[in-house]
């Protein structure tokens, strides 16, 4: 393994474990087993390997995103398969979880930032989908920007809002909720 990579694996590692705000260029260095100036050759500074990190993970979610989209399958079916397995991908990461607490509780500039940037990927990502959806017919006329919006906060809702005071939901009950609300709506017709 090339030294640029132990530094972003050790970052990484170090990020998840302590949070961006804890997270000194030294303990990267002590994790990576470098010098510290071998960081620098690399990354300016702690927010551009940050972001380095960031820009990776996203990369990685838009390709689990990609895989978990069939394009034989209704865009029904499609919508609760990538959403589900985003929410897993951030879920599977250390990071991701570190991150959002961190973002949460502290209110961490670089770390909201990020945030913001992982979640306009994912709308960007939803948006598409809709608006091919709406090219092939298989849904109402709607703004696909809102739709991808309020798609998302429900699923994150159901699956870490919901958590805080109820049993969690399983996949399936996810499921059947997110087609009642986004699909069927509540008439009775």
């Amino acid at each position: 393994m090339d030294r640029k990579q132990q530094i972003i694996e050790a970052a990484t590692k170090s990020f998840s474990l302590f949070g961006y705000k804890a997270t000194t260029m030294d303990q990267v260095a002590k994790l990576a087993n470098v010098g510290k100036g071998t960081i620098y050759t690399f990354f300016k500074n702690k927010e551009e390997l940050f972001d380095d990190i960031v820009s990776t993970l996203i990369t990685e979610m838009k390709i689990t995103a990609d895989e978990s989209f069939d394009p034989l399958q209704s865009f029904h079916k499609n919508a609760h398969r990538v959403l589900y397995n985003i929410l897993e991908f951030r879920l599977k990461h250390q990071l991701t979880i570190k991150l959002f607490q961190e973002g949460l509780e502290m209110g961490t500039p670089a770390v909201k930032d990020m945030m913001e940037k992982l979640e306009k990927a994912i709308l960007s990502f939803i948006k598409e989908r809709v608006e091919d959806a709406l090219k092939k017919g298989e849904i109402r006329t709607c703004d696909p920007e809102i739709t991808a919006f309020i798609m998302l906060k429900l699923y994150v809702s159901l699956i870490f809002d919901w958590e805080k005071h109820h049993q969690p939901l399983n996949k399936k009950e996810i499921a059947e909720l997110f087609e009642l609300y986004i699909f069927k709506g509540l008439s009775p017709k």
